[in-house]
């Protein structure tokens, strides 16, 4: 049965790409045959390629991103702009296609879990209408710092009110001696009732964490 996970933000630039490397990387280095894909990144291939090196992936960066636009803008945007809409019939190929090919799929999604993919006249698509159709539960990345709360309790309560599935939350560049860091970590398992899977420490190269506890998260796809 093949596995799968969508690694979503409380917001922009939360780390994302950095987890789903670190993720992806840990699973490869435990003889797992574990891949990575994203619907869709405005600014460039950049975190394609960045998962590609760091987790020593042998594919195409090119060939694990559906849309890929130049504008660093929101998807919605950088679409109208350069005229180029995405489509939800080729997402769910290029889905299927790494599906088949790897038994770990990790998905990253853009932006924070609020993004619209495509707003025109005719259509609208966000990011968690992808996430349904592509039958995923989720992983939360969040900062570790001040704002955090806020923002991840927002949105674990888009997510509910969505029906999307948070099987739980990373806090990403994480300081164990740090009094803040500690009472956040307190505060958004007892405000949002979902548990901090684990903490990534700044300047992370691999995960300090059971390969048997990560693969739990995914779910069958």
């Amino acid at each position: 049965m093949k596995k799968g996970i969508f690694i979503a933000g409380a917001g922009t630039d939360t780390g994302k790409t950095y987890i789903s490397a670190l993720i992806t990387k840990k699973l490869i280095s435990s003889d797992i045959n574990a891949g990575y894909y994203k619907a869709v990144i405005s600014g460039g291939p950049g975190d394609a390629e960045y998962v590609c090196q760091k987790a020593r992936l042998k594919d195409s960066p090119k060939d694990l991103i559906s849309f890929v636009y130049d504008t660093p803008v929101s998807p919605h945007l950088a679409a109208n702009v350069e005229k180029n809409q995405i489509n939800i019939e080729k997402i769910i190929n290029d889905f299927q296609y790494l599906k088949k090919r790897y038994d770990y799929l990790t998905v990253e999604g853009a932006g924070g879990l609020i993004c619209p993919l495509k707003f025109t006249n005719d259509e609208i698509i966000m990011q968690t209408d992808i996430i349904r159709l592509l039958n995923l539960n989720i992983i939360l990345c969040i900062p570790s710092g001040l704002g955090t709360i806020n923002n991840t309790v927002l949105t674990t309560f888009y997510a509910k009110e969505n029906n999307l599935n948070i099987k739980g939350i990373i806090m990403n560049n994480f300081e164990e001696e740090n009094f803040l860091h500690l009472d956040n970590k307190k505060m958004i398992e007892l405000l949002t009732g979902i548990p901090i899977l684990f903490c990534v420490p700044p300047k992370c190269e691999n995960l300090d964490l059971k390969t048997e506890i990560l693969t739990k998260l995914y779910g069958d796809v």
